[in-house]
């Protein structure tokens, strides 16, 4: 591997495939925005409607859990449709379901807004497409990591930005009027992104999956191995369900949690048939060596991503209200402090990205892994007589690794199967919202403390997986044009 770093980019470039980064993670920036609009606010919509503690807590979960089959949608929909389109009408709609967050007068309303919100999420999938189809292989790690650290500043800017807000709109319903605020941006961007974006290079080719349904695999060990991977995903909502169900918050009888779990079950068999489906020709006969791939990679890249970005998400989701009831602080305070895990989005991210372009994809990793952990379980020592400084200091290192690790996540998902992009991208960052089930879930029945150790532990077994499983992208990857001929692609 060459040890020279990537080639310069002109961050003040607004021509060509820097326009398209900018325009990119901007919409990625406004979805976050728009999908943790709440969490700073939490305090405010508790006092407005007089929720519980489970109830919140059971909003912050809701606000995870679509997000982890419209990542897998989307993915499919933006490789057959592209992302301008496809970003395009997610923001939209997105907009619109801000609305309705906003005029929920009952915790039954505002918990299907925020379940439905959860949509907005997959965003990052179309954006980890469109910058993997812009930029070649030694750059791609960086401009991904640019796209994602500074669009998931998002969740940072509603931290900071959003009480102020609310508190200038004053009364009860600020926190009404701020997060209807953020449907409107996202609106008035969905229409700016599908007049300026372009999905690919002038004269490039868009490569779409041959069949859609499910991913492509390339023999029938991979095939068993991706079927036993979709399972943690239907997992995730069924303990989802479980946490709604007359056991725990009563929010659904025993009949709708029997009929959840049985839809739940039904689609799993459902998607193994897809799977099986589209990759029948695998069954009786090999393919080629130039077209194969291996699906370990996406595998292991799944569990770095759960337990980077599922503890980012989940973290974030908590953060503003555990400042506030650990320390002395105001709300507006606890959101500024809380955002010190999201601020670092700006530089960690391109980090992580471009450190995997120089040092090696799978060492970065490991290495930022094992910051991951410690990180975590420096915060679960974090208490009320902690002097505020030090716990800022400690919650942004932490972030720094966490972030950093997202990064070098996707720097290499671009690079496994260029046609299914969109769809490996789906998978990983889907089970970066089974992550954040299973974190927030644990979250409720833990305090905070365990909550961070539970994290470290899990990301020092993922990190051994990395260390051992994972394999460096090198040579070519194969694409088969619309005429008929084979297309090389350079990832390492």
């Amino acid at each position: 591997m060459s040890t020279d770093f990537p080639s310069k980019m002109n961050l003040f470039s607004f021509t060509g495939k820097m326009k398209t980064l900018h325009l990119t993670w901007v919409a990625f920036f406004i979805s976050f925005f728009v999908w943790f609009n709440h969490a700073p606010l939490l305090s405010s919509i508790r006092e407005s409607l007089g929720l519980s503690d489970q109830e919140i807590k059971t909003l912050l979960i809701l606000n995870v859990a679509l997000t982890i089959p419209a990542r897998i949608v989307i993915g499919m929909l933006v490789d057959k449709y592209g992302p301008r389109l496809t970003y395009s009408l997610l923001l939209a709609t997105s907009g619109i379901l801000c609305g309705l967050f906003a005029i929920a007068d009952d915790f039954q309303t505002i918990a299907m807004a925020r379940f439905l919100l959860g949509f907005v999420g997959a965003g990052f999938v179309i954006g980890i497409r469109m910058i993997g189809e812009w930029f070649p292989a030694r750059q791609v790690g960086l401009a991904e990591g640019i796209y994602g650290g500074w669009g998931n500043f998002g969740s940072a800017a509603a931290a900071m930005a959003l009480p102020s807000v609310a508190l200038v709109l004053g009364g009860d319903d600020g926190w009404r009027w701020a997060t209807a605020a953020t449907g409107l941006v996202a609106i008035i961007y969905a229409v700016i992104y599908y007049l300026s974006a372009h999905d690919t290079p002038e004269g490039a080719t868009y490569f779409k999956p041959n069949k859609v349904g499910a991913m492509e695999v390339t023999s029938k060990g991979d095939m068993v191995f991706y079927i036993v991977m979709k399972a943690p995903l239907l997992l995730a909502l069924g303990i989802l369900t479980w946490k709604l169900g007359p056991e725990n918050l009563k929010l659904l009888n025993s009949l709708l949690t029997n009929l959840a779990y049985a839809v739940l079950t039904c689609l799993y068999f459902y998607q193994v048939w897809h799977i099986v489906k589209v990759n029948r020709d695998v069954l009786s006969k090999e393919v080629p060596d130039i077209h194969r791939y291996s699906f370990k990679q996406v595998a292991v890249l799944n569990l770095a991503y759960l337990v980077t970005f599922g503890s980012e998400l989940a973290v974030v989701s908590m953060l503003p209200l555990f400042f506030l009831d650990t320390f002395d602080v105001s709300a507006v305070m606890a959101g500024v402090l809380a955002s010190g895990f999201a601020f670092m989005n700006l530089l960690a991210r391109p980090s992580g990205g471009l450190l995997s372009d120089k040092f090696g994809r799978r060492k970065t990793l490991v290495i930022l892994l094992g910051g991951l952990a410690c990180g975590y379980l420096v915060m679960s020592q974090i208490t009320s007589d902690w002097n505020i400084p030090l716990v800022v200091i400690a919650t942004m290192c932490c972030s720094f690794f966490v972030q950093a690790g997202e990064g070098a996540v996707f720097a290499m998902v671009p690079l496994i199967k260029r046609r299914m992009t969109g769809q490996i991208a789906g998978m990983v960052g889907a089970y970066g919202n089974v992550g954040a089930v299973l974190f927030l879930t644990a979250l409720s029945f833990v305090e905070p403390r365990l909550f961070f150790i539970l994290i470290s532990a899990t990301a020092v077994l993922v990190m051994a997986a990395t260390m051992f499983l994972l394999e460096e992208p090198k040579g070519q990857i194969a694409e088969v044009m619309p005429d008929g001929s084979v297309h090389m692609i350079e990832v390492g």
